[in-house]
Order: structure tokens, then C-alpha cells, then sequence
């Protein structure tokens, strides 16, 4: 039997007004709240004002750590207060909604998402990227998906405006990754549908991404870019997500992640966000498929939001990809990529992107 759960989501501009209906719907009478520090502060009023007048007991608040690792998830699993809770409160960005849901997994717990940055579609997926603790990547998680989502979009308006910017970089990835990987397949039902929503993506972001910016740097609380890009980033590609994501298929995500994968086996002097450096890897996406439309598409969007164009633009250098190139063999992306793939390949996907990009910036 094969079960798939598309989380239910509430959508608001100001607050979380329906979250004490919702639990009890689900009989939930205790929970725990974890997150990242700032995602705490700015979500935890919002939480404690909607549960005013209701049975349900808050046992405990916690920080999860600054990774999804499996150090920090062990670490959670040892507190009393998630053993006895009836369902988790994953609040923060997609690093400490995949730590609450592999949580969830091993505890058998269900999850509630409370996303407080729109940088990537984890409040709503049913798998986790899990890090080893110097930062590279240990491997995917199949976890259940959030049971429902909360979106409030003023927190995501008043968080700091990269992760919108990076939340669009990653957002573009969804619609190419799953056509390429799925074209010429007899798909079942599931991946059909996933398809299908993913065909709808990309005009979003293009449509809306720079309007969606301009007004988070303007405040606008009453954006309706912003929240078209969230529906689209949180929504949209979270269940294409769950729907191409199965036991005896992956096509989720491709050469865009497998270079944002890769990429974290380089030491660089400053933080990437993951959106930004999968931006850049949407134009290898393109630069291996050979799509030159697509790529002079994507190029000319990335240059006017400011997104990377470049390999300099994401920390890295030509003498690093052979070392990407060899940590990225026996990834999943590499496993499941449709078309024959090889090392050089691959860096000449890069390499010939790069080239592409700095002319554009000449």
C-alpha cells in the first residue's frame, strides 16, 4: 500500500487564527514548540495568542541547534517533554522543520510546520536533508510530511530578505528538475500529478519574484506577490515534492541539487544559502540538457533579482569541481538522473554555465 500526505495549510497575513480549531480536529492536548532561535521570537506570540482559552498544554519551548544533524535530533529525542507531547510544532526555516520532522519519524510523532522564512518548501515535504556535523551532507530522510502548515506572512515579510531571495532561487529548480527527470516515463498517478503542479511553477517566480522582493524591502504587509511566491515556494512545491518522491522512484530533484549537494564539500569563507547556490544550479540544470532557451531565460531572471550567475557568485572555483565532481558520484541525483552522466560531464556542465554567466556580467 502506498500512502502519500499532502499537508493542509492555513494562509494568513497576520496571524495563526485557526490553529486552536485545527488541534482539535486532531485531539492534540499537549505539545512542544521547537525551532531556531529567531524563528522562536518571532512566531512564539503568534502561537501562544492563538491558544488563549483552549485545554492545550504547551510542555516545553526548546531551541533545536543550528543543523539538522543527527547529533541535534538525539539530542531532542533524550527531553521528557517530546515523549509525553501528542505532536510537534516545527517552527523556523527548512534546517529546523527537517530536524523537528526526523524527529517526528523516530519519536513516531506527528508535526505541525510554522515556517518563519520562505527560503525553501520543507515545511510541507515528506523528506529531510540530514548534515554531518562539519556541515557536508549525510543523506535524505523519508519522513512523514507535516500533517498541516501555517503560513504567516508577515513574519516572512519582517525575516531577513535573503531567504525570500533564496526561496525564489530554489523555487525555480522544482519545475525543471521534475520535467527533465520525468520526461519519456510511464509515471503512475502520483508522479502524473506531481508533474503536473510542477509544469505551473517557474511562471510564478518569474511573474511574481521581483515584485515579491521589492515589497518585502518595502514592508509590504498587504503584498500580493508575496503571497502568490509563498503559496508557490511552500504549497506548490512542497506537494510536487510528496507526489514525485516514492519508494520505487525519485524524481524530486536533479543536477540543480546535486551541484548545490556537491558544493558543500568546499570550504568557503562565508555562508551560501541553499537557495542561491541551487539559482546557479538551475543553469547547469539547463547547461547539461542542453536547453539553451531555458538557460538565457533563467540567466537574464537571475541577473535582474540579483540571483547567481556565476561560480564566483556562489564561492567557487574551477579547481574545486573535481573534487565536487567526485564527491557527487553515488549521490541521489546522480543515481536517478534520466541521461547517461560521468564526471567530466558534469564539470563541463559547470564550467560552460560559468562561461555564459561572466559574459552576461561583461
Amino acid at each position: 500500500m502506498t500512502t502519500t500526505v499532502m499537508p493542509n495549510y492555513s494562509i494568513s497575513k497576520n496571524s495563526y487564527e485557526d490553529l486552536k480549531e485545527v488541534l482539535e480536529i486532531y485531539k492534540v492536548k499537549k505539545i512542544v514548540i521547537i525551532g531556531g532561535k529567531r524563528a522562536l521570537e518571532s512566531a512564539s506570540d503568534y502561537i501562544f495568542n492563538s491558544l488563549k482559552n483552549s485545554d492545550v498544554k504547551i510542555l516545553g519551548k526548546f531551541i533545536y541547534g543550528k543543523e539538522c544533524t543527527m547529533e541535534n535530533v538525539n539530542k531532542l529525542r533524550e527531553k521528557e517533554e517530546i515523549k509525553n507531547c501528542d505532536l510537534i510544532f516545527a517552527v523556523g526555516g527548512g534546517k529546523a522543520i527537517d530536524t523537528c520532522k526526523t524527529l517526528g519519524l523516530y519519536e513516531k510523532k506527528p508535526v505541525f510546520s510554522f515556517p518563519t522564512i520562505s527560503s525553501n518548501c520543507s515545511a510541507a515535504t515528506a523528506i529531510a536533508v540530514v548534515y554531518n556535523n562539519d556541515g557536508s551532507m549525510s543523506h535524505y530522510e523519508q519522513t512523514p510530511a507535516p500533517l498541516h502548515m501555517f503560513i504567516n506572512t508577515k513574519i516572512l515579510v519582517d525575516a531577513p530578505y535573503k531567504y525570500l531571495h533564496a526561496g525564489i532561487g530554489d523555487g525555480l529548480s522544482k519545475q525543471p528538475e521534475v520535467l527533465y527527470v520525468t520526461e519519456n516515463k510511464d509515471l503512475d498517478h502520483s508522479a502524473s500529478l506531481g508533474r503536473a503542479i510542477a509544469s505551473s511553477c517557474q511562471k510564478v517566480f518569474l511573474k511574481y519574484g521581483l515584485d515579491a522582493l521589492n515589497d518585502c524591502k518595502n514592508k509590504n504587509y498587504d503584498s500580493d506577490a508575496i503571497l502568490e511566491i509563498a503559496l508557490s515556494i511552500f504549497v506548490s512545491t512542497g506537494y510536487v515534492s510528496n507526489l514525485t518522491n516514492k519508494e520505487n522512484y525519485y524524481y524530486n530533484s536533479s543536477i540543480a541539487h546535486l551541484f548545490y549537494n556537491a558544493s558543500n564539500v568546499i570550504k568557503r569563507d562565508k555562508e551560501y544559502l541553499h537557495g542561491d547556490v541551487v539559482a546557479f544550479g538551475v543553469l547547469v540544470l539547463h547547461e547539461f540538457f542542453n536547453n539553451d532557451e531555458e538557460f538565457d531565460r533563467i540567466l537574464n531572471f537571475n541577473k535582474s533579482v540579483s540571483l547567481p550567475t556565476s561560480l564566483k557568485d556562489v564561492g567557487i572555483k574551477e579547481d574545486d569541481l573535481k573534487q565536487m565532481a567526485d564527491v557527487a558520484v553515488g549521490m541521489n541525483e546522480w543515481n536517478n538522473c534520466p541521461v547517461e552522466i560521468s564526471k567530466q560531464k558534469f564539470i563541463n556542465s559547470i564550467k560552460r554555465a560559468d562561461e555564459k554567466g561572466k559574459s552576461l556580467n561583461k
